[in-house]
């Protein structure tokens, strides 16, 4: 039986919703939404590529302390404001090597009116970290 281990940021949602930053079981990892959100703070203020970055590099921190690499990305789904061209550059630019499945999908607004970009990232190994067998 596989174990499943949770891991958090210390992110100022995780206590008041209930969540974990990343979950892994066996060989997958699936992160909860990641935003701009910088030490409580929401930066790169109406700047989509900007908060995208932020909220990708987010997502791919915590995956790397749970021991996955951008090469093991198999999915990612982006929820923007609008639809515009340079979020769409920004997951071309981390993830065109990689070529995840993808979804991006325009939403009516977050939790911080600030936000603009929020995504989720899976990944998986054949091989699950040493530390999860």
């Amino acid at each position: 039986m596989t174990a499943v281990e949770r891991h958090g940021s210390g992110g100022p949602w995780e206590d008041l919703v209930g969540y974990s930053r990343v979950v892994v079981a066996g060989g997958h990892a699936w992160t909860a939404g990641c935003t701009a959100t910088v030490d409580g703070v929401v930066v790169h203020e109406g700047d989509p590529a900007g908060q995208a970055r932020t909220a990708f590099g987010v997502a791919l921190d915590a995956l790397r302390r749970a021991g996955f690499e951008l090469a093991d990305v198999v999915r990612t789904r982006m929820y923007i404001r609008q639809v515009v061209v340079p979020d769409a550059r920004v997951h071309a630019e981390l993830f065109g090597t990689v070529r995840p499945a993808a979804a991006m999908v325009a939403v009516a607004g977050f939790v911080d009116a600030r936000m603009l970009v929020e995504v989720e990232v899976e990944a998986f190994r054949a091989d699950p970290p040493l530390h999860l067998r």
